[in-house]
């Protein structure tokens, strides 16, 4: 008993001494390790946990939560080299179908720590059951091929497809639609097709999948009985003019459809008709025409247009021709200067067309230097050519620089100015 009542009396001095060492301790770690107070740097990804696999989220999610938290310096340097220690969790488990407010749980893995406030807090979510449908694939063909064509019946490589998605959107599709165009279609077709789920007003329905999500289409398109693609051949005659070849003939369209209420008279075709004839007598330039075709009796082309276009291609032969012994004079030379060039002549260069070159000669071409600035002194300069016929080209001049030396003119001295 005396022991108690001596342990009694000495207690009050030991709640006090431990509640004075516990204060010294947290102001020792107060001032070695302060309190901070801050936004998390990052926004922190919200996890979805526990949901139904049989239910789906319809409703808008925030994908991240921002935090205000209140720590040791330690903690923060901690948080800080390694955000994944902070989760924000949305626990959906136990939920059924309908919409749900839930709490936002924010996840720390250091102590001590204080969340100061979190947004959002919580968010509305709205769960619906997971279904899924088979449906029969509605195929729309649109156009048709071309003219003396016909198409097959189109296959198909799936019939039905699964539409899977929250109850509600896979209840409002009405079809599968796979649209096939075969406009203008001459051979056989195979094309991959997306798929679209449609509502009852033919509207895309969004936020469900389709499985598989796109189908192959093969068509067979074969030409009509008593129809035939046939290649046009243009028939020229005449000679073209003299010092010209012809570089091009074309047809435009290069192949036509033919028909005949006879079949017979399609099959026994050879595969080309010609045009009436295109004459290019004294023809010098490409020359576009309409000429009609020379179709046979009981022959007729789809569309009646019975003209296609011509293009002949015309230009000139080339050639060159080489003159010696060109002189070369000085232009705009003061009458109180005289000039002497070195060489005296240059040799000349020339192509064109055979015709223009045959025509060309010393009276239509002028070789000449000019000095930009005219004074006495020896001057190296570039001989230029004129030439009077017009698409003769100057090649070359050898040489192709010459010196001129001018001088005071005098009486013995003749300025070879012109």
């Amino acid at each position: 008993m005396s022991y108690l009542q001596q342990f009694t009396k000495t207690l009050p001095t030991l709640l006090t001494a431990f509640i004075l060492a516990v204060a010294v301790w947290i102001s020792a770690e107060t001032s070695n390790n302060p309190t901070e107070e801050a936004n998390f740097p990052q926004p922190v990804p919200l996890e979805v946990v526990g949901q139904d696999p049989g239910l789906v989220i319809t409703s808008s999610m925030p994908s991240s939560v921002v935090l205000t938290i209140r720590a040791p310096q330690s903690v923060w340097q901690a948080l800080r080299a390694n955000p994944g220690l902070v989760r924000a969790v949305l626990d959906l488990s136990g939920l059924e179908t309908g919409t749900h407010t839930v709490q936002v749980q924010i996840q720390v893995g250091r102590s001590p720590y204080e969340i100061v406030n979190h947004s959002p807090r919580s968010v509305n979510v709205t769960l619906e059951r997971l279904i899924s449908r088979t449906l029969p694939i509605d195929l729309v063909v649109r156009g048709e091929p071309a003219i003396g064509y016909q198409a097959e019946t189109p296959e198909l490589s799936h019939d039905t497809v699964i539409v899977s998605g929250p109850e509600t959107l896979v209840n409002q599709v009405q079809s599968v639609r796979a649209l096939l165009d075969l406009s203008g279609a001459t051979e056989p077709i195979t094309r991959n097709i997306t798929l679209q789920a449609l509502d009852s007003s033919e509207s895309v329905v969004n936020g469900i999948s389709i499985t598989p999500d796109r189908i192959t289409a093969a068509v067979e398109v074969a030409q009509r009985f008593g129809y035939r693609n046939v290649v046009v051949k243009a028939e020229v005659i005449g000679q073209i003019a003299n010092g010209y070849r012809l570089t091009n003939i074309s047809v435009f369209p290069p192949a036509v459809t033919v028909y005949s209420p006879n079949p017979q008279i399609i099959s026994s075709l050879p595969g080309v008709i010609s045009t009436l004839p295109v004459d290019l007598t004294g023809v010098q330039d490409d020359i576009d025409i309409s000429v009609a075709l020379d179709l046979p009796p009981g022959v007729l082309v789809v569309g009646d247009e019975n003209e296609v276009l011509v293009r002949v291609g015309v230009a000139a032969i080339e050639s060159s021709l080489t003159l010696d012994n060109m002189p070369v004079e000085v232009a705009g030379l003061p009458a109180n200067l005289a000039a002497v060039v070195a060489p005296e002549t240059v040799t000349v260069i020339f192509s064109g067309p055979v015709a223009l070159l045959d025509q060309l000669n010393r009276e239509n071409i002028r070789v000449y230097v000019e000095i930009d600035e005219p004074r006495v002194g020896t001057f190296q300069a570039t001989p230029q050519v004129e030439v009077v016929i017009r698409d003769v080209v100057v090649q070359s001049v050898i040489p192709n620089s010459v010196e001129v030396v001018i001088s005071q003119a005098t009486a013995a001295t003749p300025s070879s100015n012109r």
